[in-house]
């Protein structure tokens, strides 16, 4: 029992020893970190420099022929593709937030503004559903309704966009909260181009409108039909 306390006893003072005993002493050697905390990383700082390459710099300029995330080349202007069917993503107009108007920020003077700044098109609303696909059904559902996947895995505050609050919302703030990321979501601005935000929103309206319909919204032509008695089901044969 006793041989056992003194050779933990021992270990516990070498190991304070180790750690604590050579604190203050000079040495040309880098120092043992036991936490780092990730201080230093293996990557290339802002104007600093790196000698990997010839040129000492370590910032380097884009690859040639590479264009930002989300950007799509502008396609030639031929009689099978007019400049009609390319779409405003294709346009060269399409690129990240560079204005201070509503369209690039969402906002119309010091308050948020509504509606699209773009002509809402069946091809602005299929851009709208593919781009809401690939980036906020994981989190957010397919329609809208706050439980996409991301939901079972743990992520409990992701909000339901169908809830009235947010029907509510103004479009430029729904734009500013798509830029910027709120709570939980991270910024989609440097992801996501100034166009496309503007065509997930067209296709959100879309979704909030088609859960929340009213007879109202069906036109009087069409009206009559849903307003129609169910037909009584067929009487069971005796």
């Amino acid at each position: 029992m006793l041989r056992g306390f003194l050779v933990i006893f021992l270990l516990s003072t070498i190991a304070v020893i180790a750690v604590f005993g050579f604190r203050g002493q000079k040495s040309t050697q880098p120092p043992t970190e036991v936490f780092p905390d990730m201080v230093r990383q293996m990557k290339v700082r802002a104007q600093a420099p790196l000698g990997f390459f010839a040129d000492g710099r370590g910032p380097r300029l884009p690859v040639a022929g590479t264009v930002p995330i989300g950007y799509e080349m502008p396609k030639p202007d031929t009689p099978e593709n007019e400049p009609a069917a390319v779409g405003p993503w294709s346009h060269p107009n399409a690129s990240f937030s560079v204005g201070t108007d509503y369209y690039n920020t969402g906002k119309m003077g010091d308050h948020w503004g509504t509606g699209l700044p773009l002509e809402v098109t069946r091809e602005l609303m299929e851009r709208g559903q593919q781009r809401f696909n690939i980036t906020c059904v994981m989190c957010h559902g397919a329609v809208a309704a706050g439980d996409g996947i991301t939901k079972k895995y743990g992520l409990a505050t992701v909000v339901s966009l169908q809830d009235e609050r947010i029907r509510k919302m103004s479009d430029g703030e729904i734009f500013n909260t798509i830029t910027n990321g709120k709570n939980t979501m991270m910024a989609y601005g440097p992801n996501i181009i100034v166009p496309d935000r503007w065509a997930i929103i067209a296709y959100l309206r879309a979704l909030q409108r088609s859960q929340n319909a009213a007879i109202a919204d069906v036109p009087d032509e069409n009206r009559s039909e849903l307003e129609k008695p169910a037909s009584p089901p067929p009487a069971k044969g005796k």
